[in-house]
């Protein structure tokens, strides 16, 4: 009855094309309704910190070696596998499955070693400050160091490392090796058909035998091939043949042919001691072509076997850091100083001598293994460890806040090494340190390294974060923000598109690659070239031609991309982690460049889903009581019209407040600046902030209408439209000025075409807000919308705001000031047409 979704499968396309912010309504609508109730621990007192690690001088050149590892090792896969026969050749799809998945781990394993320096010192001054500290991960390596003790024993010169654990094995069982030559025979079996066949084939100057050849017609005759009844009885219609050892025809005598040729010989003719048996003979010729081949074969075979164990003495003399988890144990004191909360059987220790590590088991005589985890949890909670080392496996059901009711009640410090694949398993492990009865909320530093690929581990938990936060929150924000780590979404597809086919110079690039200016290293083709090999390397651009000449090579875009890759954001992050760390760098701050760019181009044009927005401002005043403008005839449940008196502006004090604070910061070139051209008649003032980044300058925008803008300003774009003002005494008259002009002015001047319902620059403004029962009616809210002349008022907004005078709290649909008549009289002629439907039935209505 006048609902928007008349069915399940619209309403589920409205949810995809609304994205995020459909969700937060749908959870807003259900808690309206009463159908919905979801408690959560609040995170209130909690401090969050994202931590960027830099990667130190020798891990960087243990990363650049293991990148170009890979690589040599993909090329060693590659030729290897080229060589080997049709027949003999494994499922390659398989195989680099296994390759790439491996690839994955090592370079997720080699990112949690370079942020092991940072968390150890982390932790130590915790301590310090008289805290206790609780490390997350995900993986412990016990696989691998398992794997190793088997190999060498319980006592090892040091701990086992994980990555070089994991090429030996990759290695080890995935090389592909061709069949060594009594392989190749067992292969065959002994089905002398099958062997026939692979002779004909792969032995030089070998054919079929007659009774294998085939028509080269379609069709087959009784005069040319024989019946299966011949065949079976071992008739032949050919009559006798010459002995190939005593040159006679004799039909009396038993005939047997050679299995490679057309040769024949009786059976008494054959010499004492020769290979043929009374079903199988090799003629001499044949005999010796055979013991030629094979010899080849092992000879093949031996070559590659050589160059397997070449790449394995290699990896076991590359240095490679150790396992994280027995790292970080060793240099917080060891296992009586550090408790361990994990799914491991066993782990590595110090000798007692210094000299070495030994393997111990986690179990002893006073505790089982089944009640490891429990033992460890106490002696953290009773204090007698200050550190813990929790993983998935090992955490499950564990409680380690600072709970009154124990000994330990100090501050807890969450450091996370590792962030687990999924949302709701990262708030799972957030949660162990975060609990209710707690005497203080804990510290979480999120560690990530300055690779561009570890983006990849962020991104997916930052999506799937924002989607838990508004499904049950109605808030994306409810949970750890790690919005600005989201590529994986639809802008982020479409950067990597455009990036891919910016590289391949397939269209004109939407944004400067790094690097390439007046002054830079490089112009657009040559870091094309540069960007070309890099994805070739990790195998991004496949079916590349190179050069003749190596210093000519990537002159010409060859190869091509996948369609299935051209959006996929994951993977490509997955191989950039490959890369050298000053080259992914590199490919990665181009596809942000172009991805801020995308959502910059999204917000100015009102596209982008920004989902519920904080509306800040000096002062929110609530006008009148909320008006019912719409009851749901289902479930009784009123949509409300709110309207509200909003001072956004910035005062000169507030702004003067700012600037001194930024000067006692040395940011550079902030201040005040006023704009180079007229608009309407007068000039236009502003204050910016350096935010001193990474990468491209921007800087914090304030205005005395609106004060702080949504979205901070480029500086190239800052000096196009702006020059500074160095005079406070004027910079302060032109403030005041512009701040009191539009208290009660839009941008535009009294002689603006939508009067005085614009609120477009207009500090003082009433805004309605549509709150309650939403999503009945957001369909007919769309439509009064999409009626509007100007862009902007045609967009949908949830807002979130707090009064100023009694902090009340509203959330609900922003609806623009020229858009209310329309709006509530489409409300009003929705609610005619239920309940006539409900008097009358719907046809009648109709």
């Amino acid at each position: 009855m006048g609902t928007d979704f008349p069915n399940f499968q619209t309403f589920l396309g409205a949810l995809e094309k609304r994205g995020v912010g459909a969700l937060e309504l749908v959870a807003m609508d259900m808690k309206a309704r009463g159908m919905y109730v979801c408690r959560t621990l609040s995170f209130k007192g909690a401090e969050f910190d994202v931590i960027e690690v830099p990667l130190e001088t020798e891990m960087q050149n243990a990363y650049n070696k293991a990148a170009r590892l890979w690589a040599e090792l993909r090329k060693e896969f590659m030729l290897t596998i080229s060589a080997l026969y049709d027949c003999e050749k494994p499922s390659s799809s398989q195989l680099w499955r296994l390759y790439w998945a491996s690839h994955q781990r090592f370079f997720r394993h080699m990112c949690m070693s370079a942020k092991v320096p940072a968390a150890v010192k982390l932790a130590k001054q915790a301590l310090q400050d008289g805290k206790c500290v609780v490390i997350g991960l995900q993986s412990t390596g016990e696989a691998r160091t398992e794997e190793a003790v088997s190999k060498y024993g319980n006592e090892l010169d040091d701990f086992v490392s994980g990555p070089r654990e994991l090429l030996l094995k990759l290695v080890e069982d995935n090389y592909p090796l061709p069949l060594p030559a009594h392989g190749l025979q067992e292969v065959l079996g002994k089905d002398s058909s099958k062997q026939r066949q692979f002779r004909a084939f792969h032995i030089p100057g070998r054919r079929r035998s007659r009774k294998s050849k085939k028509p080269e017609d379609d069709f087959e005759s009784e005069e040319d091939y024989e019946t299966e009844s011949d065949a079976e009885s071992g008739e032949s219609n050919e009559g006798p043949r010459i002995c190939k050892i005593c040159c006679s025809e004799d039909p009396k005598k038993v005939s047997i042919e050679c299995q490679d040729c057309d040769a024949s010989a009786h059976f008494v003719c054959l010499p004492v001691g020769s290979t043929g048996t009374c079903t199988e003979w090799r003629c001499p010729s044949c005999d010796e072509a055979q013991r030629t081949y094979v010899g080849q074969l092992q000879a093949r075979y031996e070559k590659a076997l050589e160059r397997k164990h070449r790449c394995l003495d290699a990896i076991r003399s590359f240095d490679l850091p150790n396992n994280p988890l027995d790292d970080i144990i060793d240099q917080l004191g060891g296992p009586d100083s550090v408790a361990e909360i994990t799914g491991r059987r066993g782990f590595l220790v110090r000798a007692a001598n210094g000299k070495g590590v030994v393997y111990q088991s986690r179990s002893s005589k006073d505790v089982a293994m089944e009640m490891v985890n429990m033992h460890e949890k106490q002696q953290f909670m009773e204090g007698r460890k200050q550190v813990a080392i929790i993983s998935e496996a090992g955490s499950a059901g564990v409680s380690l806040q600072a709970d009154r009711r124990v000994s330990n009640q100090k501050r807890r410090v969450h450091i996370t090494l590792e962030l687990p694949w999924s949302a709701d398993r990262a708030i799972q492990q957030f949660g162990r340190t975060h609990r209710s009865n707690q005497a203080c909320a804990p510290e979480y530093r999120l560690l990530f390294t300055n690779l561009g690929g570890e983006r990849r581990f962020a991104s997916i938990v930052a999506k799937r974060l924002e989607t838990l936060g508004a499904l049950t929150q109605g808030d994306r924000r409810a949970g750890p923000s790690l919005s600005a780590y989201n590529y994986d979404s639809i802008y982020g597809k479409k950067a990597l598109a455009l990036m891919y086919r910016s590289i391949m110079e397939q269209c004109e690039s939407p944004v400067p690659p790094p690097g390439c200016s007046a002054d830079g290293e490089w112009v657009p083709h040559e870091f094309f070239k540069f960007a070309r090999a890099a994805l070739i390397a990790v195998g991004i651009v496949r079916d590349a031609v190179l050069g003749e000449n190596p210093e000519k090579e990537f002159e010409k875009p060859s190869g091509r991309i996948p369609e299935s890759d051209i959006h996929d954001v994951a993977r490509f992050l997955n191989r950039l982690l490959g890369l050298p760390p000053d080259i992914q760098n590199r490919l990665f701050e181009y596809f942000v460049s172009i991805f801020d760019r995308l959502l910059s181009d999204a917000r100015r044009d009102g596209q982008f889903d920004c989902g519920i927005i904080d509306i800040k401002a000096n002062s929110i005043e609530l006008q009148d009581t909320p008006k019912t403008v719409h009851v749901d005839p289902m479930s009784g449940a009123a949509t409300t019209m709110t309207v509200l008196k909003v001072d956004r502006g910035l005062t000169w004090e507030s702004a003067l407040k700012l600037f001194e604070q930024n000067e006692a910061e040395k940011k550079p070139k902030s201040g005040f600046y006023e704009s180079k051209r007229e608009w309407l008649g007068r000039m236009h003032y502003l204050m910016a902030i350096n935010c001193l980044k990474s990468g491209p300058t921007c800087y914090r925008i304030f205005r005395p209408a609106s004060g702080e803008a949504l979205r901070e300003m480029p500086e190239e774009e800052l000096l196009s439209k702006y020059s500074i003002v160095t005079s406070l005494e004027l910079a302060e008259k032109k403030w005041q000025d512009e701040y009191t002009i539009t208290e009660d002015q839009c941008m535009h001047g009294p002689k603006c075409k939508v009067g005085s319902s614009c609120t477009v620059g207009r500090r003082v403004q009433e805004m309605f807000i549509l709150g309650g029962l939403i999503l009945p009616v957001w369909g007919t809210v769309e439509k009064a919308l999409s009626k509007q002349v100007r862009l902007s008022h045609r967009r949908l907004r949830v807002v979130w705001l707090e009064t100023s005078s009694d902090n009340q709290r509203i959330v609900g649909l922003h609806i623009p000031n020229p858009a209310v008549n329309a709006v509530l009289s489409g409300l009003a002629q929705m609610q005619a047409t239920q309940r006539s439907e409900m008097a009358h039935g719907p046809e009648v209505a109709t």
